[in-house]
């Protein structure tokens, strides 16, 4: 059997529930990206910009987001990824991943499954949407 024949319309990814970011998780993230802004790590910098309080990195979601695909197909698959972001994440948010098939369809030579992905909060406030093609 192909994978075009085992993966469907309709098939959903997750919801996967991950860890709650914390301020570590944000000083990590901005030794491993460098990505060193103030917004991120400096709740007082953050505040000077407006802010309440720091807020994760973007990419530190779209991240996320990659794995929930790379849970559930070979990274080599992803064809194109590609992501918004809606909502700023904080201190204490829970994501939770979630996504669907949505289309079979052909493109370069080869079957592919698009997929649309979320990035919700606890509290399912959206934080990133995206939509994925992976080769099947």
């Amino acid at each position: 059997m192909s994978g075009a024949e085992r993966i469907s319309v309709g098939d959903r990814l997750g919801p996967v529930e991950l860890e709650p970011i914390t301020r570590l998780t944000l000083a990590l993230y901005c030794g491993g990206s460098n990505d060193h802004y103030g917004i991120h790590v400096d709740a007082d910098y953050a505040r000077s910009v407006g802010l309440d309080d720091v807020i994760g990195h973007g990419m530190l979601s779209m991240a996320y987001v990659g794995r929930l695909l790379t849970g559930w197909t070979r990274p080599d698959a992803v064809r194109a990824f590609t992501c918004r972001f809606v909502d700023p994440t904080h201190p204490g948010d829970v994501p939770v991943l979630a996504g669907e098939v949505v289309e079979i369809l052909e493109s370069h030579g080869e079957t592919r499954a698009r997929v649309l992905v979320t990035m919700t909060d606890r509290a399912g406030t959206l934080k990133v949407k995206g939509e994925a093609e992976i080769a099947i």
